[in-house]
């Protein structure tokens, strides 16, 4: 019997083939998010098995460098696969990233390390990231367009499921880094408990290539006029657009990558227990799996603009004091209330951007656009946020706080711009 799904009445909602669209996108979502959050985790423990001949500080720095090369590659994928999906289909697209990225997480999961290959051994894991990165670059634009694509109500509330499965992610990754540093030897971590969480991952990837394969492409690709070059239109046409929206991407990004360096910070800068950020980061997690369908819910209703400026405005004034606070006086539970109100803040914020996103494209360039502005504003304001965070609080332990006030006032006054140039709600 064919698992494909049943052709779309134009003008009648589609409920169940808007749900199937959301598992089909989310999955691959989440292998993305799981990879990226775990290697994220356990950069101090790929840092002492890939640069043992470095100073830790240093190696540190280049662990984090190697997570941060895998955006350099992601505006490449973001163009690539989204000119690919915008010229045949949002399906492909998908069924092509989620390859690409089970791959990624393969290398990573077998790689050799440099007491076995040496020099050879870090290099295959910038193999890896580049691998994971191109696919990513493509994911996001494809994954939203797939979603808001097959629901005609509710858009907002559908795409928000991307950020969930991003909460559902950093939940699984820091339970795995908990239960890793809580519950086995130092010796047996870094002998190969920390390949773990990789060889999980990998089970993401043939279920949701699986799914993706058993659905029809979306019925507004399918009814839209196609465009030669969608690169092309999409640079010539649209770039204020991309820019725009690549600003917008600023606090969603940015929350992310904060939450999942706070336990290397806890542990190398602050004296608190290895367990403490993972702790954080799980809670933090649940909050954006809970709270992101309902912000969502919410943008349907107001608008997404109003919903992601007051989160906005809200990090950018308590970033400092919480810093100030957990620097001054370090506690495993501030560090807690901290990843608490990033997550919140995660949720608030992120929720609502695919929808907003995939508004301010048209349907022949919606894929190619969305993935170069949302990989823009990853790799330019997120991506090497570990790195240079790990830098800078060698120079002062509240320049996470610093950094993400810079990224908020870029955010906000990017949604402004969308909001009164380019009618976003």
């Amino acid at each position: 019997m064919s698992t494909t799904s049943a052709p779309v009445t134009p003008g009648v909602f589609d409920k169940e083939r808007a749900r199937r669209a959301v598992v089909a996108a989310s999955l691959g979502n989440a292998l993305e998010w799981f990879d990226i959050i775990v290697y994220a985790f356990m950069a101090p423990v790929i840092q002492r098995l890939f640069f043992p001949r470095l100073d830790d500080t240093i190696g540190l720095v280049i662990t984090y460098g190697l997570f941060g090369v895998s955006y350099l590659i992601r505006p490449l994928g973001a163009i690539v696969i989204g000119h690919y999906g915008d010229r045949h289909g949002r399906k492909a697209a998908l069924t092509l990233t989620i390859g690409l990225m089970t791959a990624g997480v393969a290398l990573m999961a077998f790689a050799p390390t440099y007491a076995t290959w040496g020099v050879a051994a870090p290099l295959l894991i910038v193999v890896s990231r580049l691998v994971q990165g191109f696919s990513a670059g493509g994911e996001f634009g494809s994954a939203t367009a797939f979603m808001t694509e097959n629901s005609e109500q509710r858009k907002a509330f559908y795409a928000s499921w991307q950020v969930a499965t991003q909460g559902a992610a950093m939940f699984l990754a820091a339970t795995a880094g908990f239960l890793l540093n809580t519950r086995v030897a130092p010796e047996t971590l870094d002998a190969w408990a920390w390949r773990l969480p990789f060889l999980f991952g990998l089970l993401i990837g043939p279920i949701g290539l699986w799914i993706r394969m058993s659905m029809d492409d979306t019925p507004e690709f399918a009814d839209a006029a196609k465009v030669d070059s969608p690169i092309g239109a999409t640079f010539r046409h649209h770039m204020p657009r991309v820019l725009t929206a690549a600003g917008c991407v600023g606090v969603a990004t940015m929350s992310v990558y904060l939450i999942t360096y706070m336990p290397t910070f806890a542990q190398k800068n602050l004296g608190l227990p290895p367990w403490s950020g993972y702790a954080g980061a799980i809670v933090a997690g649940l909050i954006a799996l809970v709270g992101s369908p309902l912000a969502g819910a919410l943008a349907d209703r107001i608008g997404q603009t109003r919903i992601m400026l007051a989160a906005a405005v809200i990090g950018l004034v308590v970033a400092w004091p919480m810093f100030a606070a957990l620097t001054t006086t370090p506690a495993v539970w501030t560090l807690i209330a901290i990843e608490m109100v990033l997550g919140a803040l995660m949720a608030a914020y992120f929720a609502p951007l695919p929808s907003l996103l995939a508004e301010l494209f048209p349907v022949e360039v919606r894929t190619t656009g969305m993935s170069l502005a949302y990989n823009i504003g990853v790799t330019l304001l997120g991506g090497f946020a570990p790195s240079i965070l790990a830098w800078l609080v060698t120079h002062s332990l509240q320049a996470p706080s610093f950094y993400y006030m810079g990224v908020a006032i870029l955010s906000i006054v990017s949604l402004l711009v969308a909001r009164r140039v380019y009618g976003a709600r």
